[in-house]
């Protein structure tokens, strides 16, 4: 069974999911960023930030998360997705689709009616909703594709 578990809902699987988010997504000096993150969340006052953790019994295959700004310009757009992660062995089972469509439900539901996101992925988050609306750029020197979806 698969189900996609929220960190906030479930505290006791926070020392997993930084565990899980830093080694997938962060450098050495961008794990105390995840950590940070995540650990907060659970006693935000808002509904931002979101972390999920895609699980197969337990055991965490996949992540993503819901969060007010994605290291990008556009700094009048949010809520953004991020993190989409899928082990490479679960991948091609439409997993990442999981994940995208419980936050954007999460997102509807806390009254957001656009979600956003940057990548490099060209084809793959069309599939699910999201069209390209510009181009982003990083406070590191580089730039990414900006997604949205109606919610």
């Amino acid at each position: 069974m698969i189900e996609v578990v929220s960190v906030r809902e479930h505290p006791e699987r926070v020392e997993e999911a930084i565990a899980y988010f830093q080694e997938k997504w962060a450098s050495e000096e961008s794990k105390p960023v995840y950590e940070d993150c995540i650990r907060h969340s659970l006693t935000a006052k808002g509904f931002l930030p979101q972390w999920y953790l895609l699980c197969q019994e337990e055991k965490i295959i996949g992540c993503g998360g819901i969060i007010s700004n994605d290291f990008i310009s556009r700094m009048d757009l949010y809520p953004w997705f991020c993190a989409l992660y899928v082990e490479e062995k679960q991948r091609g089972h439409g997993y990442g689709s999981l994940l995208l469509e419980w936050a954007k439900q999460d997102a509807r539901q806390a009254g957001y009616d656009t979600i956003y996101l940057c990548t490099d992925h060209v084809g793959y988050y069309e599939k699910y909703g999201f069209h390209y609306i510009a181009q982003g750029y990083h406070p590191w020197g580089e730039s990414s594709r900006i997604y949205e979806a109606e919610l």
